[in-house]
């Protein structure tokens, strides 16, 4: 049975009552059909001033093209700690259509460690990933048409791209204003993922309403003949901005497949974004509950360094424990075998991919001073001699390890993690940022580089070099960056999976968004508009005769 057959299965409970087990007023929930709901800006003011609960982080090693199960761990760690009597709630990301029509699939969890309505989670859900959409390409509108009336602002280059919530590399750079209209001027253009666009990330990191059109209105749409950056707010569109997210901003409630409460809201990506679901929904959990488990996308060296870098800095928060998610295919992946023969036993691969896992358990425990365990993600295909050599590898460098097995099990197969972790969070930390926003752009780079990567060098692009000047000139170096590269590596490339062997990091671009608050700093070849494999998930997604969707995973 596939994991929507699962889910559909299973008998849901009405969103009131899943939001007054969360302890969310009934008067602050915005029902979106049975079970889903939005929670309005009353409920986060009546809470604000509650004790912050403990909050656990879930990331992962490097993974495999699939990944690892961040969210099925994740799940499985709240409906554990729930089935202990703890009262835990979830808040995670929303799924992108890209990777759902893609590669990847959905972003719900799998077998009996999903999120439900998963069909809905995973489609249109609340629309707020279009209404990002709508915004960003609002924004786009009013530029051209500006220029279009006379260029008051003297726009000489545009920065500014539209955006599409598809995996659609045809789009990554267009010509547009072809239609050789009077006053039309055309250009080269080009558009991003939405989960890529600065305004993803703004409502990410955005407090409130205001919040979000002071950021909206930050915006650099592009630079003037005088090389000094034109704003959104130049062109007086922040407002129109912020009533297209006048929803999207407030976050949503769903539930697990074992009805435990789960915030979901926002849902950039790690490899070309931030990575985090919205610091609303992640202090809206903190207020309700004693445990709020979040997770970062990809692998720690991404997602979990800039839920700390950026996103912690922002809120004035930290993780009580960080679980780093592993499965067999993945280590032995890193351990140099070929993807379509990572089922098969290869000890010596497995040996080898450890070293990925231990250096980012080095990064968190050492670099960051977090507290951390690994969570084996358990699959049918694991021997109980590949996960006997991983726990004395691990018991060897003072690892704990919790074997979970909540996608055949549910709660049943968190049990062991969830009590690891009641303890965990108790321990004493000292949790430290990867740099200092007082460093400069290159040094920040480099302190994630050689410390977070193991890099032993970096190189900029004269086009990289230029932009920091820029930026320094403009008065934002002092921003947090956020680095965008492959997530299948420490380095920038994703074939080079040893991380014993000396490597570059390579900065090809480097992009101020000074709405969200951060420097982009792009490495390698990674892009910000993916495309489809070959065989994309879409050719065998479909709807029957009784209206079912199928071949969603």
């Amino acid at each position: 049975m596939g994991d929507i057959e699962i889910a559909r299965n299973t008998n849901l409970k009405k969103i009131e009552e899943i939001a007054e087990k969360a302890g969310i007023k009934k008067e602050n929930l915005e029902p979106y059909g049975k079970y889903k709901a939005k929670i309005s800006e009353e409920e986060i003011k009546r809470v604000k001033s509650k004790k912050n609960g403990k909050l656990i982080l879930v990331t992962a090693m490097s993974p495999t093209p699939l990944g690892e199960g961040k969210t099925t761990i994740s799940i499985a760690i709240a409906d554990g700690l729930t089935r202990l009597g703890k009262k835990a709630i979830l808040a995670l990301r929303e799924p992108s259509l890209g990777p759902v029509f893609g590669l990847k699939g959905g972003a719900t969890g799998g077998g009996k460690a999903q999120v439900a309505p998963m069909e809905d989670i995973n489609l249109h859900f609340t629309g707020d990933i279009h209404a990002i959409t709508s915004a960003n390409n609002l924004l786009s509108a009013v530029i051209d048409n500006h220029i279009y009336y006379g260029n008051e602002l003297q726009i000489e280059r545009v920065t500014w791209k539209r955006c599409v919530d598809l995996n659609d590399r045809q789009l990554r750079v267009v010509e547009t204003g072809l239609s050789a209209e009077k006053n039309i001027v055309p250009r080269t253009d080009g558009f991003d993922i939405t989960v890529a666009s600065e305004i993803m990330a703004i409502l990410c990191l955005s407090e409130d309403i205001e919040d979000l059109k002071q950021k909206l209105g930050n915006i650099i749409i592009g630079f003037n003949k005088q090389g000094l950056p034109v704003y959104a707010k130049d062109l007086k569109v922040e407002g129109s901005m912020a009533v297209l997210l006048k929803d999207a901003i407030n976050p949503n409630l769903v539930q697990t497949l074992e009805h435990t409460p789960c915030i979901i809201h926002g849902g950039p990506f790690a490899n070309i974004a931030h990575g985090c679901n919205s610091i609303r929904a992640t202090e809206l959990g903190m207020k309700l509950a004693d445990y709020t488990i979040t997770e970062a996308g990809f692998g720690a060296d991404l997602g979990a360094e800039k839920f700390l870098d950026i996103k912690c800095r922002k809120a004035h928060i930290q993780p009580d424990a960080v679980v780093c998610v592993a499965t067999i295919k993945a280590l032995k992946y890193h351990g140099g075998i070929e993807k379509d023969k990572i089922l098969e036993p290869n000890v010596q691969a497995l040996k080898l991919g450890m070293k990925n896992l231990l250096k980012h358990i080095d990064n968190l425990k050492n670099k960051f001073g977090l507290n951390a365990i690994v969570a084996l993600n358990k699959f049918y295909t694991d021997t109980d001699e590949e996960i006997q050599i991983i726990k004395e590898i691990l018991e060897e460098k003072g690892v704990q390890l919790s074997l979970v097995e909540s996608w055949e099990k549910g709660s049943e197969g968190a049990i062991d993690i969830a009590n690891k972790l009641i303890k965990l969070v108790e321990e004493k930390q000292n949790f430290k940022y990867a740099y200092e926003l007082e460093d400069d752009i290159k040094t920040k780079i480099q302190k994630i580089a050689f410390n977070i990567y193991g890099a032993n060098e970096i190189e900029l692009s004269e086009e990289a070099q230029e932009e920091l000047k820029n930026i320094e000139r403009l008065g934002y170096d002092k921003l947090p960056i956020c680095i965008a590269k492959t997530p299948l590596s420490f380095s920038d490339d994703p074939k080079n999976l040893n991380v014993d062997k000396p490597f570059k990091i390579y900065i090809r671009e480097v992009k101020l968004k000074a709405g969200a608050g951060f420097i982009v700093i792009i490495a390698g070849k990674i892009m910000t508009m993916p495309g489809l494999p070959r065989v994309p998930a879409a050719e065998n997604i479909n709807i029957n005769e009784n209206g079912d969707i199928v071949g969603l995973f």
